[in-house]
């Protein structure tokens, strides 16, 4: 009897402290820091729970934990007319946050739904109201008015639209084929004009070049002659004073000796002696040459009657 009642002791001590921990569990709710807790009581709004631990009545109340971390929307590929009749598949990405727990699930069924219909029927609003050119290369444009619709359309949810992203906006083959060789034709000839933009700029270089060194060359041919003109100018000025200071010697050796004018007569008299030598044909005679044969001629006079005075001078002896 006593080993039948410790084992029914026992077994009743676990299924105690099972109900426990089921109790416990009941009561005692952790809130994550990235989550909070709306609590129903009854099937009626209590009130949000925040981040911690909190205590509830089991089995009256119940406590739903929503996520409040940004969350990816996959939004599926769906085909768009454009405006210019032209058939796309598109595809989209959307970010958002869920700022009220308590409107996000009271206010939409299925969130996730919702906001993947309304992205797409959004899609095909923007997309519809563009040409093909447009919708290509006005990715920008597509995402700020997808974000500005779904915004507006989700706060009544309690939710935000961080940002929406086009994966891709891919137009039929045939489209691809012909922009491919429209893309083909404007990069050759871009690259026929930058070609021949770069041999004009080339020749305008080298004829800046040749007219550069030209002026150069001739400034540096006139400033050349400009210093052997100086260089020859300097050399004359040295050349006449050089002269004038030999003359001025002469001069003062003239005056020092006191020569008579004898003495310069003769010298006069073989200076054209000289003259009278070279080669050529026609020489220029002095004006005062006529009184330089008078001085001769006395002094020939002179040199005669020397020897007839001395004669005279023995006869009388």
């Amino acid at each position: 009897m006593s080993e039948a009642a410790g084992a029914n002791f026992i077994v009743v001590a676990i299924i105690a402290l099972i109900v426990l921990i089921i109790v416990a569990r009941k009561i005692v709710r952790v809130i994550r820091p990235y989550e909070k807790g709306v609590v129903e009581r009854l099937g009626r709004y209590l009130k949000t729970l925040e981040p911690g631990m909190h205590i509830i009545i089991p089995f009256i109340d119940t406590v739903v934990k929503v996520d409040l971390r940004e969350i990816v929307l996959d939004v599926e590929p769906q085909e768009v007319i454009t405006k210019d009749n032209v058939g796309v598949t598109v595809d989209a990405v959307i970010y958002y946050l869920i700022m009220d727990p308590q409107r996000v699930l009271y206010n939409v069924a299925n969130f996730r739904e919702a906001a993947t219909k309304l992205a797409q029927t959004s899609l095909r609003n923007v997309i519809g109201e563009m040409s093909l050119d447009a919708s290509l290369t006005s990715r920008e444009t597509i995402n700020g008015k997808l974000r500005d619709v779904l915004d507006t359309a989700t706060d009544a949810w309690g939710v935000r639209v961080g940002r929406v992203e086009l994966k891709r906006i891919d137009p039929p083959r045939d489209i691809n084929d012909a922009m491919s060789r429209q893309m083909k034709a404007e990069r050759e000839r871009r690259a026929v004009i930058l070609e021949s933009e770069g041999k004009r700029d080339s020749q305008i270089n080298i004829a800046k070049g040749d007219k550069t060194a030209k002026v150069l060359r001739a400034e540096g041919e006139a400033e050349a002659l400009v210093r052997i003109s100086e260089a020859r100018k300097k050399e004359e000025i040295l050349i006449a004073e050089g002269q004038a200071k030999a003359i001025e010697n002469v001069f003062q050796s003239i005056h020092t000796g006191g020569p008579t004018n004898d003495l310069l007569s003769y010298k006069y008299l073989e200076t054209l002696a000289k003259m009278s030598d070279g080669q050529a044909t026609k020489i220029v005679v002095p004006y005062e040459v006529g009184g330089l044969m008078g001085l001769a001629t006395s002094l020939k006079d002179m040199l005669t009657d020397l020897p007839e005075s001395k004669k005279k001078q023995k006869s009388e002896s």
